[in-house]
């Protein structure tokens, strides 16, 4: 069994598509998506309907970003927070409002059953923005900090390639885990559009929401699969840009 892993799609399912049709995948491998499903492009309401039906046939572990939970949060109110509209909510907003009350709350039982972290057998973190206590995830006082935290990423950015997890300055929270996946971050703020990989930390979101690919990265051998730049999917559109 291979385990991949899916950065952030934002409404694309069109990159989605197209990059799971790149990736040799069978019945037998797993797929954990990192969260942020929704938001940017215009199909967040597809997106959400083809995993759904993607789950029946294969194994999947669904995470929950930031973005999932501000939907979540409209689809239970209906009070849209202004600022979730400033940052890609109003697409998901229209793509959700177009849905029958029967289909919303389909996607909303989906939205609602997102998990917060997984840890595997092989003590590799996936989650999907990172996490503040030296201990892990599960010591958080907040539990929505794993998928609003970006010092995790600042951090390992900005970390002394060569300082040993020996030494007495490397950081505590890396120390806890063999790899650590995330999103929420685009690589392309750093000019990069592939998976990006500092100390012990691999960031998957690529820019699929502005103008970067989606990537899917199998965790053990490192090889990976990326759609065309998104924004390129949908012409007419401006996602986040």
């Amino acid at each position: 069994m291979r385990t991949f892993v899916v950065g952030d799609i934002h409404g694309g399912l069109k990159g989605l598509e197209q990059v799971l049709e790149r990736t040799p995948y069978t019945k037998n491998d797993l797929f954990i998506f990192l969260g942020d499903y929704v938001d940017g492009w215009s199909e967040s309401a597809l997106v959400v309907s083809f995993l759904q039906k993607f789950s029946d046939n294969y194994k999947c572990i669904f995470l929950r970003g930031n973005h999932d939970e501000l939907l979540t949060d409209y689809l239970e109110s209906g009070i849209a927070n202004p600022m979730w509209l400033k940052h890609g909510g109003v697409s998901g907003k229209k793509s959700f409002d177009a849905l029958d009350d029967n289909e919303r709350q389909h996607h909303l039982l989906f939205l609602r059953n997102l998990e917060n972290y997984y840890i595997d057998k092989k003590n590799r973190l996936y989650c999907h923005a990172g996490f503040t206590n030296p201990f892990g995830p599960d010591h958080e006082y907040y539990a929505n900090t794993v998928y609003w935290d970006r010092t995790l990423w600042e951090m390992v950015c900005s970390l002394d390639p060569n300082l040993s997890p020996k030494d007495s300055k490397y950081p505590r929270r890396l120390t806890n885990f063999k790899e650590i996946y995330i999103g929420h971050t685009p690589t392309t703020k750093i000019g990069k559009t592939d998976p990006t990989n500092f100390a012990n930390v691999w960031n998957i979101d690529t820019g699929a929401a502005f103008k970067g690919p989606l990537t899917i990265i199998d965790v053990d051998t490192k090889a990976y699969w990326q759609s065309d730049p998104v924004m390129e999917l949908y012409p007419n559109e401006k996602g986040r840009n």
